[in-house]
């Protein structure tokens, strides 16, 4: 019983650290929503500036894919290791605990990132009459009708 109850802080340390890195790689840097000033040299001052004609959630510029299963597969197989270590003497039991933990803390992972890792399809309408679609994590006050630039595949409101 003593062994079980050293395990939850180090389970609920392990599954701490797990939600901060799965939180972490969904996370953008800021931007302040001020594109430079482009030189006004040869006749439009901003090739790259339109409207957004059209706002839908999609896949975005999330991380790669295999983030949340990583985190949950490294999560899985820790916990069922020492669930396993305090539960039997057997290495082969452990080895077989570890794989199986492993396998279902990666599918919960996987699970985990699909559905909060969603991100935003914006469509620009440019200047120049083309169409862009951009797909990024955040829009940072970015709605329908907003005048955007785009630099670097992503639109920035200006």
């Amino acid at each position: 019983m003593n062994a079980r109850m050293n395990l939850r802080p180090t389970l609920f340390a392990s599954i701490a650290v797990a939600s901060s890195l799965m939180l972490s790689a969904c996370a953008t840097a800021p931007s302040s929503g001020y594109a430079s000033a482009p030189s006004p040299a040869y006749g439009d001052p901003c090739p790259d500036c339109g409207t957004v004609t059209r706002i839908d959630e999609g896949a975005g510029s999330r991380t790669p894919n295999a983030t949340g299963a990583v985190v949950g597969a490294v999560i899985g197989g820790l916990a069922a290791r020492e669930i396993a270590k305090d539960n039997t003497d057997s290495k082969g039991r452990q080895n077989t605990a570890t794989v199986a933990g492993a396998a279902a803390g990666a599918a919960v992972g996987n699970a985990v990132q699909n559905r909060y890792g969603k991100g935003y399809d914006v469509t620009v309408r440019m200047r120049d009459g083309r169409e862009v679609i951009v797909s990024q994590d955040d829009l940072n006050g970015i709605t329908v009708g907003s005048r955007v630039q785009v630099r670097n595949g992503r639109a920035f409101r200006i």
